[in-house]
């Protein structure tokens, strides 16, 4: 093969009058001689101009959309609009056929239902395109903020015996012969027969082992796959997804809202700087969309804007309790507009009541502090009113929360009183309470759902559109 040159190499330099050897896949061919490539390097594609008439006509008649092509010619500032450069071809090869009356993927609009039916294939639309080389960036991103910030990058279990959300949304993992699985005596499920000789499951959090790591290590994160088996079939839900989780000796709750605020106004910057052409393309999509609804219905802010808005502003810090009070008075509430009504403290706030505060009374992101401890989980720190934990939740706008987090109870003997307060099993834990019986400090980390993260920069509004093969309650394809 001779050495390609990237499409997105070609139109971002400023250089013509060389040859070349492009190769991707065309998304259209015109009058028998121009061919739009697109390699995926950038949303771009490059228009080549074949000499149809010096051309054989077989050769010619296989140059379809969705063919793979292969081409060498001379890159020449364009005679047409819309492009900077285009090549002249000096020959060219189908490198991979498609045939036109099966291809899915023909020059038009498709729906994203269907796309997602054909998610083998939507990698190769402009929409996915750029959101999966923002997904990467971003991806990048958190990777090198971390890094320069001194962490170190754990590997934590995805097969796990513990349940560190405390939920049971787990999926199961074992070897048993479904047909013929093994009981005792009592007809309960004899777990010493199974591949682990105990029973296991999906992780639901990297959390408790980074943990361990951040009481050595001081310092370290966790970017790996985390599995819920919730029967959610929504647009805001995944079975399998990733979690972004840093955990960080001797911080409280003040240092870990100060390390979520950088950690998300470093990886927005980075995506600006180095994803403006697919968030250009993708704000456009998103105002296109948003024509068809009524005005009350439509975004306050354009795509980029709100990544900006994001970015610029310092996020207010307030307690749970005045978050209530606030929702409580708001006329949303009063006039009955809130789908759930905020009645007493103690509620479980919803997406449209973090919304509310991020969007209209605050108009800047939000990190509430502070919730009451029955809705939190059993590892956040008891603060001294024996009501609330140092928790946090950052919400940002058309999203809600982003982020959710504490500050880590590190003292044995409270943190025995909520495990046995939420029926936790200490047997099954006692490697994670040796971190309090051995050297126990002051701690704290937090989670960011990635998918939220990759929504939220895309402006898109349907999880199972930001990961390449969603999974989801019936569907485990590809």
């Amino acid at each position: 093969m001779a050495k390609r040159t990237k499409i997105k190499d070609i139109i971002t330099t400023d250089k013509s009058g060389y040859e070349a050897t492009v190769m991707g896949w065309v998304r259209t061919f015109r009058n028998n001689q121009f061919v739009a490539l697109n390699d995926g390097s950038c949303l771009s594609t490059l228009q080549l101009v074949v000499d149809y008439e010096n051309s054989d006509p077989k050769e010619l008649k296989r140059i379809t959309t969705g063919a793979a092509f292969k081409a060498t010619g001379e890159i020449l500032p364009s005679q047409g609009r819309g492009q900077k450069y285009e090549m002249k071809v000096n020959s060219f090869e189908v490198l991979g056929d498609s045939d036109p009356d099966k291809y899915p993927l023909q020059p038009k609009r498709h729906s994203l239902e269907f796309l997602r039916e054909i998610a083998h294939l939507r990698f190769r639309t402009n929409t996915f395109s750029a959101i999966f080389r923002i997904r990467h960036q971003l991806a990048f991103a958190i990777h090198k903020f971390f890094n320069d910030r001194g962490f170190v990058y754990i590997h934590s279990p995805i097969i796990t015996g513990s349940d560190a959300e405390g939920a049971g949304e787990m999926f199961r993992v074992t070897n048993m012969d479904l047909n013929n699985i093994p009981k005792n005596e009592d007809g309960s499920i004899d777990y010493k027969k199974d591949f682990f000789n105990k029973e296991t499951n999906l992780t639901v959090s990297g959390q408790l082992e980074a943990e361990l790591g951040a009481l050595a290590l001081s310092e370290v994160y966790t970017f790996g796959p985390t599995f819920r088996a919730e029967n959610s079939n929504t647009s805001r839900h995944l079975a399998e997804f990733w979690m972004i989780e840093p955990e960080v000796a001797f911080n409280d709750i003040h240092d870990n809202m100060d390390l979520a605020e950088d950690m998300l106004k470093y990886v927005i910057q980075h995506a600006l700087e180095n994803c403006k052409e697919d968030l250009e393309f993708l704000q456009q999509r998103l105002e296109n969309e948003e024509k068809q609804k009524p005005q009350k219905d439509r975004s306050l802010m354009s795509l980029i804007e709100k990544l900006n808005f994001c970015k610029d502003n310092d996020f207010i810090r307030l307690p749970y309790t005045e978050a209530v009070n606030i929702l409580k008075n708001s006329k949303p509430n009063k006039k009955g507009k809130f789908q759930f009504p905020i009645e007493d403290w103690g509620a479980d706030l919803q997406s449209e009541h973090e919304r509310y505060l991020v969007e209209k009374h605050f108009k800047k992101p939000v990190i509430l502090i502070d919730y009451p401890k029955d809705i939190k989980a059993f590892y956040m720190r008891m603060n001294d009113d024996d009501k609330t934990v140092a928790a946090m939740d950052v919400l940002f706008p058309g999203i809600g929360e982003i982020i959710g987090g504490s500050q880590r109870e590190e003292r044995l003997d409270m943190l025995l009183k909520r495990m046995k307060e939420m029926n936790i099993p200490e047997h099954e834990m006692e490697w994670f309470l040796d971190t309090r019986r051995f050297g126990t400090c002051p701690h704290a980390g937090f989670g960011l759902g990635f998918e939220r993260l990759v929504l939220f920069v895309t402006g898109m509004t349907n999880i199972r559109d930001v990961i390449p093969f969603p999974r989801f309650p019936g569907n485990a394809e590809f």
